[in-house]
């Protein structure tokens, strides 16, 4: 009965009720179109920020391309050239489109305000909100709202969206404004730029850019290229024309070319003056990549490696053992210490350094006397410390059973070369020392007439000092006595005046120091002429591959020869043309020699202090040992005098001879012939840099050994530096990738270009097994 009751009511009020509800439907509806032209209003702007968001991406896009078009070509960061004012109008008409968008401008533009670009990045990100939002419910979208998308895509600015609010118009010029002043500042920092010779400022921030953007996402387009990259570097080595390989040496991870050549020591006929010490160039130089000790990492830095060094860049232990009583090296853990002794300084080597110049004040180490032979140096110490008293040191030293002797000074900062006093004259110029130093360095200097000792005679300069500390000084023994007296003897026929012979107690060791002539005088006065002068026409500059002799050069007479004058004190001969340098001269660039040393000073200061400095993102507080691989007159060398570093000058055998004017300057270097490798243990430099050195060698030997060479004595991590035509860089661009070197910049204007590449860690996986170096 309930049920029928029920029936009843609803019959009878069924068309009213009909009508109530659609009354409830119609208001609902009304209130929600209401809420929706409500919401409408608000997303429509957001929506243009979007549209202005991709608009923006797109602008950056165009302004880190290089050489794409005229429009874009100057303002193009990877390029490193200077923008225009053509360029910079043409980048305004271009923003016009988007000038209600406060982050239309490169990144590059904004750096610097950091309150600014963080707002931006909020602003972005509510805007990806609100896109996603709206493309998830696009039923949502309006006809009107279409068509402002519509205007927008044809570039209307959103101040000629009618549906704009008054706050809005604000907040758009507030941009525009804002927008217009960043344009000003743009353009004033790219004027200031135009004088730059080589990418600096720009080229800096390009090569330490990251995108901070996208949070700790990455972007398809990243993921997608670092992919690219890695299927290309597969194919670097099929591109570049050659497959490189690991060495498989005796020396192993120690591989020197010229000193690891068994196969020629097992044929010399006798190994009594040290033939076996001296360079034995293969034929063929190698083309094969030395590997890299197991646990090796980046070298200690400046000062502190000259105390310590890490074990597993140079793992022997054998030197520890022998000279560890006399403090030398020690091991200690995962470090490899140096104590700062020697065999004749137990207790330290600036102790000794100091008391050497009390027993000669005139020795005035750092003014009159700044470049410094050490022969013999051990683990090159007595160097090392000589540079607190701004003395350069070339140290000195065989590849010998003092096992890695050198090596261990290079990987602590100290310049060092292996080298022999055996049966060839050193490379290096005569009368270019100020002061050669021997401590117990093992060398016979009394025997076959004084050939060795007349070797130094050759290269001190006329009233330069010979330093010498061994135990015919002050031991009596009958062997040490018997040396000393045939020293006396030498040293008196030679000319050398004895200036002091006194005992360091601290360290219970004698010191004898000499003086060699400044005149032929003594020499024209000599009852016998024991050891005999030298002919007339033998040079005495010549040092690459000639004999030695046991004779003496007649001294330089005339006042305006080189060696007839001391050169100024340092630092004042760094920059000081050398007086012996005349303008009928021609130099090596075709101006009077005067001339072009000054010139060649101004060009390289002018190149260090804009480019290398700061436009090539190199740390250089990481860099110490430094070549110059193609020198001329030590002009780059000179240029770096302010930083923490020293540059081995080359000098190529066949250029001109410009070595002496480098020693004059208070510099050091040595002669090289580039189609062989040089007398240095692999991993020695930080830094090298070869200006127009590839494109020669090129002419005469073999390229693929050169560049080899370089990854050989370069650390990893370090950084090459290479100026050349740019058919070369080109070339050798693509040789570095091929070992997997991080290319960080190339620049290249009227056939001239420059590449700035960093070593890196790798290493191939097949060998190739050097037969003349396997025992």
């Amino acid at each position: 009965m309930a049920l029928g009751k029920y029936s009843r009511v609803d019959g009878r009020k069924s068309s009213s009720g009909y009508c109530s509800t659609v009354t409830i439907v119609v208001f609902v509806a009304l209130c929600l179109v209401g809420v929706w032209m409500m919401t409408s209003s608000s997303v429509v702007p957001v929506q243009n920020s979007d549209v202005s968001q991709e608009n923006k991406n797109e602008v950056r896009t165009h302004v880190r391309e290089s050489n794409d078009d005229n429009d874009n070509n100057d303002t193009s960061n990877e390029s490193g050239n200077i923008a225009s004012d053509d360029s910079i109008s043409s980048d305004d008409g271009k923003t016009k489109q988007f000038e209600d968008n406060p982050g239309d401008l490169p990144e590059d533009a904004t750096k610097g305000d950091n309150h600014a670009s963080s707002s931006q990045e909020e602003k972005n990100d509510k805007s990806d909100e609100t896109e996603k939002t709206t493309e998830e419910n696009p039923e949502e979208k309006s006809k009107d709202e279409k068509k402002g998308e519509e205007k927008k895509e044809d570039g209307e600015s959103e101040k000629e969206n009618k549906d704009g609010d008054k706050v809005e118009g604000e907040i758009e010029e507030k941009v525009d404004e804002k927008k217009d002043k960043e344009l000003d500042q743009v353009s004033g920092e790219k004027k200031d730029q135009s004088n730059e010779v080589f990418p600096s400022g720009a080229q800096s921030e390009l090569l330490k850019e990251t995108t901070t953007q996208n949070g700790a996402f990455s972007t398809q387009a990243a993921e997608s290229k670092n992919e690219k990259e890695t299927q290309e570097s597969s194919q670097l080595e099929k591109e570049s024309g050659y497959s490189w390989k690991l060495c498989n040496t005796t020396a192993g991870t120690d591989y020197i070319p010229c000193l690891d050549n068994l196969k020629a020591i097992r044929k010399l006929p006798s190994t009594k003056h040290y033939e076996h010490r001296e360079r034995h160039c293969p034929e063929k130089p190698p083309t094969c990549l030395v590997p890299v000790p197991e646990g090796y990492q980046r070298s200690i830095e400046w000062p502190r490696s000259r105390e310590k060094i890490w074990y597993h860049n140079v793992p022997h232990t054998k030197l520890a053992e022998v000279k560890g009583h006399q403090n030398w090296v020690k091991v200690s853990g995962e470090y490899l210490t140096f104590p700062g002794g020697g065999t004749q300084f137990k207790h330290g080597a600036l102790h000794y350094i100091d008391f050497i110049q009390q027993s000669v004040p005139e020795i005035a180490w750092g003014k009159r006397s700044r470049v410094v032979l050490d022969v013999g140096c051990g683990v090159a110490s007595f160097g090392g410390f000589l540079f607190d008293r701004d003395v350069l040191t070339m140290s000195l030293a065989p590849k010998d059973e003092h096992e890695a002797q050198v090596q261990f000074a290079l990987e602590r900062g100290i310049p060092g070369i292996s080298a022999v006093m055996g049966t060839m004259r050193l490379p290096y110029p005569a009368r270019v020392f100020d002061i050669v130093h021997c401590a117990r360095c093992r060398v016979p200097w009394h025997i076959e007439g004084g050939k060795l000792l007349l070797e130094l005679n050759r290269l001190l300069r006329p009233g330069g000092f010979f330093v010498w500390s061994a135990t015919p000084i002050y031991q009596k023994i009958a062997e040490d006595a018997e040396i000393w007296e045939a020293m006396k003897k030498l040293t008196k026929a030679m000319c050398w005046e004895v200036v002091s012979i006194t005992k360091d107690r601290v360290n219970g060791v004698g010191i004898a120091i000499y003086r060699k002539p400044t005149s032929n005088q003594c020499y024209e006065q000599r009852s016998q002429n024991d050891p005999p002068l030298c002919k007339d026409s033998d040079d005495p500059n010549a040092a690459w591959n000639v004999l030695l002799q046991a004779c003496m050069h007649k001294l330089p007479v005339d006042s305006s020869e080189r060696g007839a004058q001391w050169p100024k004190q340092w630092p004042a001969r760094l920059g000081q043309t050398p007086y012996w340098l005349s303008s009928s001269q021609v130099g090596v660039y075709g101006k009077p020699a005067p001339e072009d040393f000054t010139a060649d000073y101004e060009h390289w200061k002018r190149v260090v202090s804009k480019s290398y400095l700061n436009g090539l993102g190199i740390d250089w507080s990481n860099v110490r040992n430094v070549m110059d691989m193609r020198a001329v007159y030590g002009g780059f060398a000179a240029a770096l005098k302010d930083l923490n570093l020293w540059v081995m000058n080359i000098v190529s055998i066949d250029a001109p001879d410009t070595l002496p004017i480098i020693y004059e300057r208070g510099l050091f270097g040595t002669y090289h012939d580039w189609c062989e490798s040089f007398s240095t243990y692999p991993r020695s430099y930080d830094l090298l840099h070869a200006d127009h050195l590839f494109s020669k060698i090129k002419k005469k030997c073999n390229f693929m050994a050169l560049v080899a060479e370089a990854d050989r004595i370069l650390r990893p991590e370090g950084k090459l530096i290479v100026r050349d035509t740019v058919e070369i860089i080109n070339e050798l661009e693509s040789l570095l990738k091929s070992m997997h070197w991080d290319i960080r910049m190339t620049y290249s204007k009227n056939k001239e270009g420059m590449l700035c590449a960093q070593k890196t860690m790798w290493r191939p996986k097949e060998v190739e097994t050097i037969s003349y170096a396997i025992a």
